[in-house]
């Protein structure tokens, strides 16, 4: 039987300070940035993410989960691994590093975690000609790699993308994969924050000492053949992966009326502003760069106003 006592939840971001970060979290989405640091992340959903309003108010989301269960991130999940998606925006001003993801299995075997990290990214604005790195190139192999790190060259061994407001890619665990200059993100992944970093591009980080590489554990995991194709989806659904799914309401000028399936419902406010409501429970209105949750157990919502939203899920 599910819980009545939860209800649709505004959620706290936070922000964290990265070396390739700027000032577009603020400028774009109307994060407040508490010192003059670049800022490079606003995550959103996630273990830590405290809820804004009604009887819960200053609840994280772990506290939640282990509190409610099912009810609060459906069946199937394990409350013990936590809540189980993650979603942020970043803002790179700079090159993010070549990094690597394990997948599950790996995540167990390597670093005793419950899940490893396949992503997506939602290119939300792009400066002319901006890239990603999507890979490595066919035929190389783990030795030319490690070599080429050594020797401060990876660059030259990359398969580079360019992408465009409104671009989708998604990333499998196991891809080799860096964010570039110029471009604003929502990412949604599994909730793991496993990062091997094969590649720093040389560069000193916040505390003027040069960042900790993971090349042994990043080769080990890589599968040097994976070359994703970004993609512009022409309709509402985003994403369709094997860990979770996402779609882009867009005008929301009526009403929409959704059903959770008893699945939690992660929606993210990209432009204008719009009201969520369930019923019996008292409406969020989520603006430009909100966050907001709808527990597993709650059946049907719905969203009216004018904004636009990215609502994920998992599969």
């Amino acid at each position: 039987m599910s819980d009545v006592s939860l209800y649709p939840l505004k959620l706290r971001p936070v922000l964290h300070a990265k070396v390739w970060g700027g000032r577009k979290l603020a400028e774009r989405l109307n994060k407040p940035m508490p010192t003059t640091e670049p800022y490079g992340e606003s995550w959103e959903l996630h273990g830590a993410a405290r809820v804004l309003n009604g009887r819960l108010r200053g609840k994280s989301l772990a506290e939640l989960t282990r509190e409610y269960g099912a009810d609060l991130i459906g069946q199937g999940n394990d409350p013990a691994d936590g809540f189980p998606l993650l979603a942020k925006f970043i803002d790179a001003k700079d090159w993010l590093s070549i990094q690597v993801h394990p997948n599950d299995a790996q995540a167990r075997a390597l670093e005793s975690e419950p899940r490893g990290k396949t992503e997506a990214w939602v290119v939300l604005a792009a400066d002319e000609g901006a890239k990603l790195v999507i890979g490595v190139e066919p035929g190389s192999g783990r030795r030319q790699l490690a070599e080429a790190i050594q020797q401060n060259r990876l660059e030259d061994l990359l398969v580079y993308a360019e992408v465009k407001t409104g671009d989708v890619l998604y990333i499998p665990a196991n891809t080799v994969h860096a964010l570039g200059p110029g471009i604003l993100i929502y990412e949604i992944q599994q909730s793991s924050d496993i990062t091997y970093r094969l590649y720093d591009w040389g560069r000193m980080g916040l505390d003027g000492r040069p960042r900790e590489l993971h090349i042994d554990k990043g080769l080990q995991v890589s599968n040097l053949d994976a070359l994703p194709e970004v993609q512009r989806p022409a309709g509402e659904l985003l994403i369709d992966g094997p860990y979770f799914r996402a779609w882009r309401h867009k005008p929301v000028k009526t009403e929409v009326e959704l059903e959770s399936e008893g699945r939690f419902q992660a929606l993210t406010c990209i432009a204008g502003s719009l009201l969520v409501e369930a019923q019996g429970h008292e409406p969020i209105e989520l603006a430009l760069g909100d966050t907001g949750l709808i527990p597993a157990c709650l059946g049907a919502f719905s969203l009216t106003g004018s904004g636009v939203i990215i609502r994920s899920c998992q599969r």
